[in-house]
């Protein structure tokens, strides 16, 4: 199976665990930026980790403060891999841009849909740095 992903924010290929969510979530009280839990109580994937997998998310639910979480999760080392959007969501990807320009390591991001995601869930999969998803 071999999928071809939208670039959003370019980087290099990476290859690891896909955590697909079952439902959208705000980083912003959803997800601990010390360690990349998911604390949201009423998420489906509560306490599940989003740190060094492949996030593939299905929806976000917007707050201007999510950007600020995924910039922190990168400075702490507890960033996705990568991420899978269904839909840009211009806020949570200017972490990535800001994390960038403060010169630290960050996850390429890419457009997904959400109906291509499920089937990825908990597979191990490689993104290359074109956007071409295979299942590793």
């Amino acid at each position: 199976m071999a999928l071809k992903a939208e670039i959003l924010l370019p980087g290099d290929a990476v290859t690891g665990g896909c955590l697909a969510l079952t439902a959208p979530i705000s980083f912003w009280g959803g997800v601990d930026p010390a360690s990349g839990a998911i604390i949201d109580a009423r998420h489906p994937e509560r306490g599940r980790n989003i740190a060094g997998r492949i996030l593939a998310l299905p929806g976000t639910i917007g707050s201007s403060s999510a950007s600020a979480v995924l910039l922190e999760l990168v400075h702490a080392g507890k960033a996705p891999a990568a991420l899978l959007m269904d839909a840009p969501d211009a806020i949570l990807l200017l972490g990535l841009v800001v994390a960038r320009e403060m010169g630290w390591p960050t996850p390429p991001a890419f457009r997904l849909p959400a109906a291509d995601q499920g089937p990825l869930a908990d597979r191990m999969i490689t993104i290359s740095a074109e956007g071409l998803i295979t299942i590793a």
